[in-house]
């Protein structure tokens, strides 16, 4: 049981950090109906930043802030100058402009900062919880706080502010929403500037988690965010979440837990596949 107990805070925590990389590219979609495979570069960006401030000035909030004001800035310079042009074409081609976005910054990485793992040794000030012999470490309260934190912000946003009733209504039907007096070209600028400053803190989170920051550090979390969103729902922000915790606790678990002999990468593909044959618009989508 103790075990048990352990396997599933450490599923919850990874959930979380799903859901941190899944919600920018549940926002875009939401937004735009494109599919932002480059976020998972600009949260692997976000993880080389924190680490080049953090060695620079050894403190934590400033590795954070900066990151996060870096990769605001590079989320817009993707959808002024990649996506924007291309939204004339088909879906595809916004799809195939992402993906060689992601492999590009991929490169520019390995080449500014070399091919190999950087350790991320960082200590998050959160205290550790001893709950009998159950010990919630630092780390994972950082996780648990910073999702948490998060979640909140975007929920006050997105239901309490005039900026969040404006996104919304740009969701729901962009062309309606402009043709009501809504910028919506600022909206979805906006929209970019709160993915890619939450996909800063997720990979600055996943450094330090695992202690390593290299260049591929986004390819997998590129494919797995795709079936997260479709698990939850394309464009739900809530069912990109529960997808995502749903997804971490299954994970720890089946594999680390119970020892089910299947990749740990698999189980987010095996979901989407599930769900498309059960129910194709999600858990939290509309048919």
């Amino acid at each position: 049981m103790h075990l048990f107990i352990e396997q599933f805070l450490n599923g919850i925590a990874m959930g979380s950090i799903y859901a941190l990389v899944t919600l920018g590219l549940a926002l875009v979609y939401g937004v735009m109906r494109i599919l932002h495979v480059a976020h998972a570069a600009v949260y692997t960006v976000g993880a080389y930043i924190g680490l080049l401030v953090f060695h620079i000035t050894g403190s934590l909030l400033l590795a954070f802030m900066c990151s996060m004001v870096f990769c605001s800035i590079l989320g817009v310079a993707i959808e002024r100058f990649i996506y924007f042009p291309l939204l004339k074409y088909p879906p595809f081609i916004p799809l195939i402009g992402s993906i060689a976005a992601m492999l590009a910054m991929e490169e520019l990485c390995r080449l500014v900062a070399g091919p190999y793992i950087l350790t991320f040794e960082a200590k998050l000030p959160f205290p550790a919880i001893h709950l009998g012999a159950i010990t919630i470490s630092q780390t994972l309260m950082a996780v648990y706080c910073i999702t948490a934190a998060v979640l909140v912000f975007l929920w006050y946003l997105t239901a309490h502010t005039e900026l969040g009733l404006a996104m919304r209504a740009t969701s729901q039907d962009l062309a309606m929403a402009d043709a009501m007096g809504i910028n919506t070209h600022f909206i979805v600028s906006i929209t970019f500037v709160i993915g890619s400053a939450i996909a800063a803190i997720a990979g600055i989170l996943v450094g330090i988690y695992y202690n390593e920051v290299y260049p591929t550090m986004g390819a997998v979390p590129a494919y797995k965010t795709l079936a997260l969103i479709v698990v939850g729902g394309m464009g739900s922000v809530p069912g990109a979440v529960i997808a995502s915790l749903l997804l971490g606790v299954a994970e720890t678990l089946l594999i680390g837990y119970a020892n089910i002999p299947l990749p740990r990468d698999a189980l987010a593909f095996i979901a989407m596949i599930a769900v498309l044959m059960w129910r194709p618009e999600g858990l939290m989508g509309s048919k």
